[in-house]
């Protein structure tokens, strides 16, 4: 299992991420996020849940690029479809609120993954987040073209995505990719603190909040980010990606190695 749920009471719940050696996204994880979104949905009285990983250097490293071909598709149990754009949007519609409390380095679709929560808190001295895919001769295709604009406005995306660097996490709070920077010995009991004030609160008003929100808000439209989708693909098999992506498995890439610790100085 990639995904342990802590059920600390029947409004708030904890996933733990737990994919050695350093927080792959892979099918494997993408199988049991939708096994976990369905369970979500179903608990009539959840609230609030958080994720946080059980690697204190990885967060969500990024895609794990030689299973990308094998990521789910089709339907689920419930109808819907079992792709990732997808499991996003039912996080950012739900009924309940969904934070990411970030150690480690959260880049590519780790980033992505954290852009659809509805919140976002780093650890000042361990989160590191970045868009390396122009390294990869790619471009983000889990919703980052999408969903990052609206968090820090067009230029600073395009620094962010355009450059491929790592960030700390002053700076992504600074640009609004996070809602804030909290020192590492602080950042728990920050979460926990936000989550069971949260888990305090009517559920019914908590869900309209989210739904009236959502209505006025600019969200991103999930069409848009599986045609985005479908050209990263189509950008991943082309022989400029071939060649970035064999220099840098050379150096130790999906490695517990320097390469993953400080990918944005290897690109």
């Amino acid at each position: 299992m990639i995904l342990t749920t802590e059920k600390i009471n029947e409004s708030y719940w904890k996933v733990i991420i737990n994919n050695p050696p350093i927080n792959l996204f892979g099918p494997e994880m993408s199988e049991e996020l939708i096994v976990l979104i369905d369970e979500l949905e179903a608990a009539q009285n959840l609230k609030v849940v958080v994720f946080e990983s059980a690697n204190p250097d990885f967060f969500i490293a990024h895609l794990d690029v030689l299973k990308a071909t094998g990521f789910p598709k089709g339907a689920g149990k419930t109808g819907l479809s079992k792709s990732w754009p997808d499991i996003a949007k039912r996080f950012e519609q739900a009924p309940f609120v969904s934070i990411a409390s970030i150690r480690g380095r959260a880049r590519g679709l780790g980033s992505e993954f954290a852009q659809a929560m509805d919140m976002r808190f780093a650890s000042k001295e361990k989160a590191i987040f970045g868009q390396p895919e122009i390294g990869f001769s790619i471009f983000p295709g889990g919703g980052g073209m999408e969903r990052l604009h609206l968090l820090t406005g067009k230029a600073k995306a395009l620094e962010i995505i355009l450059s491929g660097s790592d960030f700390d996490a002053e700076t992504a709070a600074a640009y609004g990719w996070i809602n804030r920077a909290i020192t590492d010995d602080e950042l728990d009991a920050f979460v926990e603190n936000l989550a069971q004030r949260i888990a305090s609160f009517d559920k019914r008003v908590i869900a309209e909040i989210k739904a009236i929100i959502n209505e006025r808000a600019v969200n991103p439209k999930n069409e848009h980010i599986m045609d985005t989708q479908t050209r990263f693909f189509e950008a991943l098999a082309q022989p400029e990606a071939a060649v970035r992506m064999k220099n840098l498995f050379a150096k130790g890439l999906q490695q517990n190695a320097d390469v993953e610790l400080n990918l944005g100085k290897y690109l």
